[in-house]
């Protein structure tokens, strides 16, 4: 979340004409705009045998809103500590693997009346020559009141505050054409422990040519093999990809020394269909906690 709040230290002398406040906000797909405003489907994918998509904004709120669509290019990306992030990059895109440059929307800017939704239709015009693989680009959704609320009305002197809201979310929109191939590689593993918790590292590599999706679940277990505590979450590796595993120490009569099982999956994605999900290998690993 960004905040931007703008406010004058010094009045003039007829005091504050207004204070505009302004919520940025990247948020999760399938996402509530504005207090009503969704976006769905959650991920978008376009081929070269159907280079037509759509996705659905909805406003069932009881203001009007007014929603653009743009493009941007981001990734997930992990830093040091094993903590994920995107960064949208809206200019200067070098990726070799960027649609941005070659994806259309259509609207790209509507106004939305109470309880109505409207259709976005997406185009693809690849180039000719597009290597085979998997190009990404990220669908931004930006929404806000399409007419901001009236100043207050204050006595002399006081701050008149005018509050306007803008809401954004970034969905992901990925192209596929020729032969795809979804593989990741478990580079490093390693675990420690603390009183109230065992902290699992571990380091992936793409190693195909599509963005690899799945499922990463952990399981605490101890010397007898019952579960202590158990994690299971999305899993999106671009390129390189690290991730922080907390598992916590639950209170039961469990015996030492534990252990951690990990597994790496294509299956079980809750947020888009199988069918759009291109089958890869699986990881099983185990590791003794020391």
């Amino acid at each position: 979340m960004k905040n931007s709040l703008n406010i004058p230290r010094k009045p003039g002398p007829s005091g504050w004409r207004g204070i505009l406040l302004c919520c940025l906000l990247l948020a999760a797909p399938l996402t509530d705009l504005l207090a009503g405003v969704l976006v769905a489907p959650t991920v978008i994918v376009l081929s070269e045998h159907k280079r037509t998509g759509r996705m659905l904004v909805r406003n069932p709120g009881p203001e009007a809103a007014e929603v653009s669509v743009r493009f941007s290019f981001g990734l997930t990306q992990s830093d040091s500590l094993g903590q994920v992030f995107v960064e949208l990059q809206d200019s200067a895109v070098t990726d070799p693997r960027s649609a941005v440059g070659w994806i259309r929307a259509f609207p790209r800017k509507v106004v939305l009346p109470p309880g109505a939704e409207q259709t976005v239709r997406f185009v693809a015009s690849p180039p000719g020559d597009l290597p085979d693989g998997e190009y990404w680009a990220r669908v931004v959704v930006r929404s806000e009141a399409s007419e901001p609320p009236p100043a207050a009305e204050l006595a002399e002197g006081e701050i008149r505050a005018r509050i306007n809201t803008i809401m954004q979310t970034a969905i992901s929109l990925k192209y596929r054409t020729g032969e795809l191939s979804s593989k990741v590689e478990l580079v490093d593993a390693q675990v420690e422990q603390t009183d109230s918790l065992v902290q699992v590292m571990i380091d992936m590599a793409n190693k195909g040519n599509v963005s690899y999706l799945g499922m990463l679940s952990c399981r605490l277990l101890d010397a007898d093999g019952k579960e202590v505590s158990a994690m299971k979450e999305h899993l999106a590796v671009y390129y390189d990809l690290r991730r922080r595993i907390d598992l916590p120490v639950n209170a039961g009569d469990f015996k030492v020394p534990f252990r951690v099982e990990l597994n790496i999956d294509t299956e079980g994605r809750s947020d888009m269909p199988s069918s759009e999900v291109i089958p890869g290998n699986r990881i099983e690993y185990s590791m003794a906690v020391e």
